[in-house]
């Protein structure tokens, strides 16, 4: 492995054996306070997902072709976006504080058959058993590995110099924006390999069975936020309108296309603020990449040395924190990604410590910081010549 010269193999294998005491540690202590800790943002999350929707819902009372016989767009306005806004919020939290981890089988150990990583089948278009993999196993094994790691780019992007430029990557700015803005889609399709299907290296008939499974789950995800909730709000229209003689079918359409666009932007804030936060945790300035020989007979403590070498933090308060699933702390996430996340803020000074003691980087930084430089290395990387530390 390519690890910093100035550590000897005896001093690496140390490094390894205090992140496994402080990993140890805090698996040891988990408790009450944890349990506590879940179900409570459980609880919180679907709160804010029934409020919201319930928001969009009494938008419909006061629109302009709603109940009343004055509308009162100012109401309208705040009750469908700030219910799109609490909806998004309520998906943020269900991808990122809780699907996500829970399917890391952080919280397995609860033994509480409702939160298991084996069952949890997340709010996303790609199927869970499909994420598990191309990100539980392949993504955080082969972490920044070029040619091994699927998220180097995702197939599309040049996110490092160890990739070699073409063409294709004077696009990065544009498909980095159009990740952005269909994140949740591009991610039912990572674990497809679709780039290796294009390139030949792959047939079509070996994604064949995954690819229907991300179908059925499109069909459940798209059946639930643009047919059964606008239909519903269809349904809670019409007492009102055959009471008052209203046109029925019109208010129907109007409030089914009214809550389906709510759902629309909920779902859009989601993708937009998942990818921002990942892509903060793995491309910033400063994040090392990694050639298939330098892993070679890798052990557990050269795994830890590239988990700290290619993650990146982001600073920021106890909302923030939350809202990204911990992910802020995508360092420690790396390192210890079965570790309950709630305990990641407690671990974070005891990693910067132990990186500091063996004169190792520990990539952290403002949210503006780490977006805007991850935003101007994909930029950079789109043109030929362009050079980051590994």
């Amino acid at each position: 492995m390519a690890y910093p010269q100035h550590l000897s193999a005896g001093e690496i294998e140390e490094f390894g054996r205090e992140m496994d005491a402080i990993r140890n540690e805090v698996m040891d202590s988990r408790g009450d306070r944890d349990r506590q800790y879940i179900l409570g943002v459980i609880r919180w999350q679907r709160s804010m997902a029934l409020g919201g929707r319930i928001a969009m819902m009494l938008s419909l009372i006061v629109s302009p072709w709603g109940l009343l016989p004055v509308a009162n767009w100012a109401a309208f306005l705040l009750l469908l976006l700030g219910g799109a806004v609490l909806l998004g919020l309520a998906k943020i939290l269900e991808n990122m504080e809780i699907g996500h981890n829970v399917m890391h089988a952080q919280w397995d150990w609860m033994r509480d058959p409702n939160i298991q990583s084996n069952t949890w089948e997340w709010d996303n278009v790609c199927p869970s058993d499909q994420w598990k993999h191309s990100h539980n196993v392949v993504h955080h094994t082969w972490t920044n590995v070029l040619g091994r790691d699927p998220d180097v780019g995702y197939g599309v992007l040049r996110v490092s110099d160890l990739q070699p430029w073409h063409r294709k990557y004077l696009l990065n700015p544009v498909i980095n924006f159009i990740l952005m803005m269909l994140f949740q889609w591009g991610v039912a399709l990572h674990d497809l390999e679709m780039d290796k299907v294009m390139a030949g290296e792959r047939r079509y008939d070996d994604i064949r069975p995954k690819l229907r499974r991300v179908g059925w789950k499109v069909w459940r995800q798209l059946r639930k936020d643009y047919l059964l909730w606008p239909l519903l709000a269809s349904a809670f229209t019409l007492p009102v309108t055959l009471v008052l003689g209203l046109p029925v079918l019109s208010i129907a359409w109007a409030a089914f296309l009214t809550v389906a666009a709510g759902n629309f932007v909920a779902n859009g804030i989601r993708n937009v603020w998942s990818n921002m936060i990942i892509f903060c945790g793995h491309f910033p300035a400063g994040v090392h990449h990694f050639l298939p020989e330098d892993v070679e007979g890798e052990t557990r403590a050269q795994w830890y040395l590239r988990q700290l070498l290619g993650s990146c933090n982001i600073e920021g308060g106890k909302v923030f924190h939350i809202l990204s699933g911990n992910l802020s702390h995508q360092i420690e996430h790396h390192l210890f990604p079965d570790v309950p996340s709630n305990r990641y803020p407690e671990m974070a000074p005891r990693v910067r410590a132990l990186a500091d003691r063996y004169g190792l980087p520990y990539n952290t930084g403002s949210f503006t910081r780490q977006f805007g430089s991850t935003t101007l290395r994909i930029w950079g990387f789109s043109l030929p010549g362009a050079a980051a530390a590994r």
